[in-house]
This record gives structure tokens, C-alpha cells and sequence, in this order.
């Protein structure tokens, strides 16, 4: 799978680089009036994409980052739950302390004493 990707992208940048020789003319931009700008045709198209594909890209990996915190915090929830959840209970002291109290009395007005 990396050789053909490989040979994908090799053969991608020969194609744009033969693109980029056979166009490579002068061109003259008008920014706004009283500024021009002389370039290069394939400098231009270069331009012109990143300035559309970087907005995109920085979007795309602010949403990755947060998709990715929110999983982490909810696999570390998954996780403490699951450690409860297989925690086995231990009935001895629960036990112990039923045993410990006192039975309520029987008649609270009564005056002889055991």
C-alpha cells in the first residue's frame, strides 16, 4: 500500500511540475488601484489554493482535536465504570456494623430496669 502511494504522489508532482514549466508566463494583478503585482501564473494558482485550502484545513483539525478530547474523556469514563462495575463487594464490614447496634427498646415507659 505505501509503494502505490508513493507512485500516486510521484506522479502527481511530475504532472504539476510539467503544468507549472509550460505556464510558467508573466502575469500582472491588480490588488486595488495603484497596486500591481507581477507574478508567475503557476505561483498564482499555488497562492490561490492555499489561501482557500488552509482556512479549511485549520478547521478540519480544531474539530479533530476536539472530537479527540471528548473521546478521551468519555473512554476514561468507560473505564472508572468498568472498575466499579468488576469491584467485588465485601459484605464483612456491612455485617459488622448491623450487629453493632443496639435493639430499639420495647416500652419506653417503663421503669423497671433488667
Amino acid at each position: 500500500m505505501g509503494i502505490l502511494r508513493t507512485i500516486i504522489w510521484v506522479s502527481l508532482t511530475a504532472v504539476l511540475v510539467i503544468f507549472a514549466m509550460a505556464n510558467w508566463i508573466p502575469v500582472t494583478i491588480t490588488i486595488w488601484p495603484g497596486q500591481v503585482l507581477d507574478t508567475k501564473l503557476p505561483v498564482l494558482i499555488l497562492a490561490s489554493f492555499l489561501i482557500g485550502a488552509v482556512p479549511m484545513w485549520i478547521a478540519l483539525r480544531t474539530t479533530r482535536w476536539s472530537l479527540k478530547r471528548r473521546l478521551d474523556s468519555s473512554e476514561r469514563q468507560l473505564a472508572d465504570l468498568r472498575a466499579l462495575a468488576n469491584r467485588s463487594p465485601d459484605p464483612a464490614p456491612a455485617a459488622a456494623a448491623v450487629n453493632d447496634v443496639p435493639p430499639p427498646p420495647t416500652d419506653l415507659f417503663s421503669t423497671d430496669k433488667p
